[in-house]
């Protein structure tokens, strides 16, 4: 029987796993992230059986948005979803595009190549930037923004250890979100917030997870933090796990009727 998986081991499976969508399954036993008390995907299911148009922006590769889609007590006459990364828009293409979906590409900070007023739902998990005059002109009056959103400080444990101590970008924080969105002439009516625990089993999942989510260590690589990879890699050898805090927001936007 072989010993436990050596530092190098997992660094390279981690290094090896492919990234794209937005299926965290090779997780499993690996890591663990709780899950924010609101049910993002099924609050968007409920919503797409009372619209007759509905846009995910942003959709990755269309997972969360097919689950939802699939859950959905009717299905939207009018289904459409962004996607800026090519690897991804493949695969959302696939996702979607058996469900009635149309999946056009569009850059992030970009604007929405979609008419002034065409949907009656818009919607976005973990938006890399939330660009919301553009959402504001492509709802119709009356029309709801949803969007889980990735907050400020999110994971500053992994952060902090491997970068030392780092500033919270308040880029991502609640109070920007509300501001940006009453400026772009929206109404917030709903707004949670949450800090959901991280736990990190092995030093493979936290290089595959920094690889995948890749804001959270801007121009991470193997190469430039082996060093404190391996200091984390002692550590959860020690320990068992590591633990972090992602932060987590639900809000609900509304252009007035």
């Amino acid at each position: 029987m072989g010993g436990p998986a050596t530092f190098e081991d997992l660094v390279a499976e981690g290094a090896a796993v492919p990234v794209e969508g937005w299926d965290f399954s090779w997780f499993a036993g690996r890591a663990t992230e709780e899950r924010p008390p609101w049910g993002y995907a099924a609050t968007v299911a409920r919503r797409l059986g009372v619209v007759g148009s509905v846009l995910d922006v942003q959709t990755g590769g269309g997972e969360v948005y097919g689950w939802a889609l699939r859950h959905a007590g009717r299905m939207p006459p009018r289904l459409a979803a962004t996607e800026s990364w090519l690897p991804n828009l493949r695969i959302a293409r696939a996702t979607l595009g058996p469900l009635g979906g149309r999946v056009v590409a569009a850059i992030d900070d970009g604007g929405l190549p979609f008419a002034a007023g065409a949907f009656d739902l818009v919607v976005s998990r973990h938006p890399v930037v939330t660009g919301w005059e553009e959402i504001a002109r492509v709802l119709r009056p009356g029309g709801s923004y949803l969007s889980q959103q990735i907050g400020a400080g999110s994971n500053r444990e992994l952060i902090d250890f491997l970068m030392g101590p780092q500033p919270v970008n308040e880029v991502r924080s609640v109070r920007r979100a509300v501001q940006a969105a009453e400026a772009a002439g929206l109404v917030v009516v709903d707004l949670r917030e949450a800090a959901l625990r991280v736990e990190f089993h092995d030093v493979g999942a936290v290089v595959h997870f920094l690889r995948k989510v890749l804001w959270t260590v801007p121009g991470f690589t193997v190469d430039a933090y082996r060093d404190r990879l391996a200091a984390l890699h002692e550590q959860i050898s020690r320990d068992g796990l590591f633990v972090a805090h992602a932060q987590r927001f639900f809000i609900e936007a509304r252009r007035p009727a």
